[in-house]
């Protein structure tokens, strides 16, 4: 039996968007049920927006329900117009075919696919399978008969489409909805599958599906959205300056990432932390409370951010980055292993010197700190030294004749020069 008040913790935690059905409640308190969500493989990792669906599948998994992770190997063929002011560019297939395993290795780590899970044991299933046998006539006579043009120009990815004259939408991504109408049908035919989340910009897919199982075997499925996730400004949540925050370790490291979080805005951390972490109402109220008490000590960030990098990467890694963050202006900052010192430094701008001018008595970090651009010219930067504001791996230097050597290197070939309280700069000796 599954664990009851599931969907009274999802509407707790702000995750019930829009839901096709009020019986949903009680379906999930009284039977097993197994629901899906889509993961549309437009590049070989996923990225903390899709976080979201992965952690609800897991909370219906631990209430006792069988998740179902859907890669769209077939549907990333054709793309989903769904939030998107233009046309996608197509996929080569290869390209697409490396994407899919790619994300199916990642969702392999956050879901049970074992027997031990029992009646909930998780599939992990691509939609390629299926989709790509299927010939244009019997498309057209099977699925295509069922829907109407006015109908599928009323959905909200269409018509706004409709309003970008120039752009439009090619009839290709027009189908899209019927493809993956689909996936819903194969699912509730093959496995049983009668839920389908997804993000609030998929109701008018979701919705297609169910509307294609009703007319075409007589039975009811369900649909739940959960709101798309944003910043205080209403900007889209996992985007940094630099790009996406990708749950692949090699195009977004976990010290990054713990960093995205850790600079969560007061005002949406609480939010943050319902959605994306297995932490009880009590505990959030607390942090929620901390946070209003004592801002400054961003206990409540500190927790998010160690949290979604310990389900995505691991505890260990979690702990590192946490420990990356406390040193970074520490002199502890010397026993960061190489990887994870150049994860602290990334947003640092960086120089290259010659090795060569580090050895013997080295540089004057006077020089140094002119030449990295920390200080305007060698008198200010006397003077900082003078003053006691710079510093050498985060150890205070101080004297003019200070200079900065080939042991002054981590790990044979970085220094880490400050000015000041915050003004850091990374020397690469080559």
């Amino acid at each position: 039996m599954p664990t009851p008040g599931l969907f009274a913790d999802l509407g707790w935690r702000g995750l019930v968007h829009q839901s096709t059905d009020p019986a949903l409640a009680g379906i999930l308190d009284d039977e097993v049920v197994t629901a899906y969500v889509g993961f549309d493989p437009t590049s070989d990792s996923l990225t903390l927006g899709n976080l979201l669906g992965i952690v609800t599948l897991m909370r219906l998994q631990r209430a006792g329900h069988r998740p179902i992770a859907l890669a769209g190997g077939g549907t990333g063929m054709i793309g989903d117009p769904s939030g998107k002011a233009e046309e996608r560019q197509l996929l080569d297939p290869d390209v697409l075919r490396a994407n899919v395993e790619a994300i199916r290795a990642q969702l392999e780590r956050f879901l049970d696919f074992g027997p031990g899970a029992g009646a909930a044991r998780a599939l992990l299933l691509d939609n390629a399978d299926w989709l790509g046998p299927v010939g244009l006539l019997e498309f057209l006579r099977d699925v295509g008969k069922h829907f109407t043009v006015n109908a599928m120009v009323a959905k909200e990815s269409v018509r706004v489409r409709f309003r970008e004259r120039e752009q439009g939408i090619s009839y290709t991504e027009f189908s899209y909805m019927l493809l993956q109408a689909c996936d819903y049908l194969h699912l509730f035919d093959t496995h049983g599958c009668r839920l389908q989340l997804g993000g609030s910009d998929q109701w008018g897919n979701i919705t297609a599906g169910i509307d294609l199982i009703r007319r075409r075997r007589g039975a009811t499925a369900y649909g739940l959205t959960f709101p798309l996730v944003t910043r205080a400004d209403g900007t889209k949540f996992g985007k940094s300056e630099s790009g996406n925050v990708w749950l692949d370790a090699r195009r977004t490291t976990p010290y990054a990432m713990y960093q995205f979080l850790v600079r969560s805005d007061d005002a949406m951390v609480g939010t943050y932390l319902r959605f994306y972490t297995l932490r009880s109402a009590e505990e959030l109220a607390a942090l929620e409370e901390a946070t209003a008490e004592h801002p400054d000590r961003r206990e409540a960030q500190r927790a998010l951010a160690h949290d979604v990098v310990g389900l995505v990467h691991g505890e260990d890694e979690a702990a590192r980055a946490e420990h990356a963050s406390a040193v970074l202006f520490s002199e502890d900052i010397r026993h960061l292993d190489e990887a994870t010192l150049l994860a602290v430094m990334a947003e640092a701008p960086a120089t290259r010197i010659a090795r060569a001018e580090l050895e013997g008595e080295g540089l004057e970090l006077v020089e140094l700190l002119a030449r990295t651009g920390l200080e305007s010219s060698r008198g200010a930067a006397r003077r900082t030294v003078e003053q006691g504001g710079a510093y050498v791996n985060n150890r205070k230097v101080s004297g003019p004749a200070a200079r900065v050597g080939v042991d002054d290197l981590l790990h044979g070939r970085y220094a880490v020069l400050r000015r000041g309280k915050a003004r850091q700069h990374l020397l690469e000796a080559v």
